[in-house]
């Protein structure tokens, strides 16, 4: 019954939030997406990522074997994902980026802070990052047959995690009006990347319903299987193990969706393995949390 309570209040600020902005749209509010996904993206996200990397009490080889970690465990998702698409002749440019990557932001960043603190937060931003370079990379390749390394370098999600482990090396740490400035902007990324996703949900036009909850479900328990094998495998600890398999169990992430509809694979099948996969998730995701905990 505790276990029951403690992974209900981890999980329903995450899912309240995204109703609303789920409920604000459909209620006809305005609600400029582009605007506030930039907003998040270039100055809360970063900021959060900032002070939470200057701040940690985790050691750089620590982080670093995380960061191992989860790059073998998106390669090992990849490989398993590009079989079983194989097997079911399903397209690769479509389906395989959305399976391999999944909402480290949105909702894996809030669910590691909510279930494991500082702790879980400092842990989900390494991941986040590791996320958004091979999304910027491999999964543009994989959907467009062309990547943008020098793109992620002009990322401010990419400069802020860069600088934030430079300075966790050297020991440094801003003044502190600055430090509580960041801090404060930082605040905002969580709630803000929360509503949006439900606002995302809200506007995609799923298809191919069926398919969709196959793969929702598949990805789900292939990727904490497999995300769980490899970080007993690196010897993570308790947190970095339960934040490794949270963050790449995550459902599919918008962004996927606008990479279909970017370079002309099937958005429609994509938008319905976005809206499936994250309400498999409500379900999924706190019974997966629960047996991390």
């Amino acid at each position: 019954m505790n276990l029951t309570v403690t992974v209900l209040e981890i999980v329903s600020p995450v899912f309240f939030l995204a109703t609303i902005g789920f409920i604000w749209v459909k209620a006809g509010f305005e609600y400029r997406i582009e605007f506030v996904t930039r907003l998040a993206m270039t100055l809360a996200v970063p900021c959060l990522i900032f002070t939470a990397l200057m701040q940690t009490e985790v050691d750089l080889a620590a982080l670093g074997t995380l960061t191992f970690a989860a790059v073998t465990a998106y390669a090992a998702v990849g490989a398993v994902g590009a079989i079983l698409l194989s097997a079911f002749k399903m397209d690769h440019r479509t389906y395989l980026a959305p399976f391999i990557f999944g909402n480290t932001g949105n909702l894996g960043l809030p669910l590691a802070l909510f279930a494991f603190g500082q702790a879980g937060l400092e842990r989900g931003v390494v991941l986040l990052a590791i996320s958004a370079i091979l999304s910027f990379t491999i999964g543009i390749w994989l959907v467009a047959g062309r990547g943008s390394f020098w793109k992620i370098l002009k990322e401010p999600m990419i400069g802020a995690t860069l600088l934030g482990a430079l300075f966790l090396w050297r020991g440094w740490t801003t003044p502190p009006f600055l430090t509580n400035t960041l801090e404060l902007i930082g605040q905002m990324a969580i709630p803000i990347m929360l509503i949006t996703l439900g606002v995302a949900v809200a506007r995609l036009t799923p298809s191919r319903v069926g398919i969709a909850i196959v793969l929702s479900v598949l990805k789900l328990v292939i990727c904490a299987a497999i995300a769980w094998g490899i970080g007993r495998a690196f010897g993570l600890d308790d947190v970095s193990l339960a934040v490794l398999v949270l963050q790449i169990s995550t459902p599919v992430a918008v962004t996927a969706y606008l990479l279909a509809e970017k370079y002309n694979a099937d958005s429609n099948a994509v938008a319905g393995f976005v809206v499936v996969s994250t309400l498999i998730s409500v379900a999924g995701l706190p019974l997966l949390l629960a047996l991390l905990l």
